[in-house]
């Protein structure tokens, strides 16, 4: 190991102090982008963000206004020939539910034994530090990472990133790089660690149907009047077949066949049918027929009903036909489903199954493509032997089953090639109570963040104009294989 490096990967175990009192109070805000109550406390926690890079030693900092909660910049560029590393990480979270869940408060960080309970530990704030902390141990060791690096921190990315793409455009220039990290993914556990190379896309709508003009008497109308619950429950029967297939006609158009070498890579890398059964609690599965329970999650796309609602809610009985009811769907993508065409197909077959006595809305939110990235571009091997630096294992390339918004947006916008590097694990809870991070994994991610600088800095000049470091293979599309 170079006398650099390990100055470095010494300062960072120096740090580890900092590092977990400022991931508690990081936890400490309720940084809730769903919730408009809350959003004096998203901007507090970009204000605070914002200070921790200044004082991290990161010169060009801002907390960027836009339509919705802020994004955070903050840059480092003092290397001319050097490429340039940009950062993408979120600091807001999601709801933390029914406090009654939590065995501690959900935006008090508890310590219990190697985890860090807390909304938003693992997703997505105790990833997003351990960059901060990989660059502030690059600047105590060595008085300077190995590349530029920018960091741009969303507000929003819970909410799909509404207003990322106006802030992109028009920061085009300020965020020009070379490649883009992003740590909002999860590893196979604790010494397997994981690359994504492929992410679903998102189409979400919500439901309505309405009925009568104000909720009546069960007893006097039922039977006589259309009951929007009832419609909504038909409708939501009808998108699937027996065989778990998705009914809406034209939906698996267009679905890219993914090569038997690549089902054969994921089958010997990836959870298998047991070990996904045990992590989500349950017996027996149901879905696309044909397909591994990780292919059905990853390479073939879904449509899954999050929510319905209607009629009174909560403790007694409501003899009512409520006058609307809705449903929360959202459609998971595959290359090559285009969001608009899927939202057409959705919204005709919905449209061609309601009764007419009843009345149908359809709202659907800015949808999302999938992506994949070219597994063979020098950023993605420099990523894979970080992590083998780090973990003493080697990588493995997953697909996941989610949705990062951003990661299209930095494709198309900024032409970048896109990492993932996550350092969460299985049993980390994102969006459930009890959220965790696991503090050895992430000091681990910390040593894999300082050596991916170390290897990106040896990549040579800034990129040419076809999209290649200098002496390494250009990069392909976004999006294609």
């Amino acid at each position: 190991m170079e006398p650099v490096v390990r100055r470095v990967l010494d300062a960072a175990i120096a740090g580890r102090p900092w590092f977990l009192a400022t991931l508690r109070e990081f936890v400490g805000f309720p940084s809730v982008s769903a919730d408009p109550r809350r959003a004096g406390q998203v901007r507090a926690c970009a204000s605070w963000l914002a200070g921790e890079l200044a004082d991290a030693g990161l010169d060009e900092v801002e907390v960027i206004r836009t339509g919705g909660h802020p994004a955070v910049l903050a840059a480092w560029r003092h290397l001319p020939a050097a490429p340039t590393l940009l950062v993408y990480g979120h600091y807001d979270v999601q709801p933390a539910g029914p406090p009654a869940a939590w065995r501690s408060a959900p935006f008090e960080a508890c310590l219990r034994g190697e985890h860090l309970y807390g909304r938003g530990a693992s997703d997505d704030k105790g990833q997003l530090l351990a960059w901060v902390a990989a660059f502030r141990a690059w600047l105590a060791a060595h008085g300077r990472p190995p590349v530029n690096v920018v960091f741009l921190f969303d507000g929003e990315e819970e909410i799909g990133s509404p207003n990322l793409l106006p802030v992109l455009r028009r920061r085009r220039r300020t965020l020009a790089a070379d490649a883009a990290a992003v740590s909002d993914t999860r590893m196979l556990g604790p010494d397997r660690p994981a690359i994504t190379y492929g992410l679903r896309g998102s189409v979400r709508a919500e439901v309505e149907v309405r009925g009568p003009p104000v909720d009546l008497h069960s007893g006097t109308f039922g039977g006589a009047v259309p009951n929007p619950l009832q419609v909504v429950a038909e409708l939501v029967a009808g998108l699937y077949d027996e065989r778990g297939r998705v009914r809406v006609p034209g939906f698996y158009d267009g679905v890219r066949a993914v090569p038997a070498a690549e089902r054969a890579a994921l089958a010997r890398d990836g959870p298998g049918d047991a070990e996904i059964r045990r992590m989500a609690g349950v017996a027996r599965t149901n879905g696309e027929p044909g397909y591994t329970l990780y292919e059905r999650t990853t390479i073939r796309p879904a449509l899954t009903v999050n929510a319905i609602s209607g009629g009174r809610q909560g403790p007694g009985r409501s003899a009512v036909i409520p006058a609307r009811a809705s449903a929360a769907v959202e459609a998971r993508l595959v290359p090559d489903q285009e969001p608009a065409d899927v939202e057409r197909r959705l919204r005709r077959h919905l449209a061609g199954a309601v009764p007419p006595a009843a009345q149908l809305r359809v709202r659907f939110a800015a949808g999302s493509r999938p992506v994949v990235v070219d597994r063979r571009h020098p950023a993605m091997r420099a990523a894979a032997l970080a992590y083998h630096h780090a973990f003493g294992a080697p990588a493995v390339f997953l697909r996941s089953g989610g949705t990062i918004a951003p990661v299209g947006m930095l494709g198309e916008v900024l032409d970048l090639p896109v990492v993932l590097m996550g350092f969460a694990l299985p049993g980390d809870r994102p969006h459930a109570p009890n959220e965790r991070a696991h503090l050895p994994t992430l000091q681990r991610g910390v040593d894999t963040c300082i050596w991916f600088l170390t290897r990106m800095g040896r990549l040579g000049p800034r990129r040419h104009p076809d999209g290649g470091f200098r002496g390494e293979p250009a990069r392909l599309p976004p999006g294609r294989p």
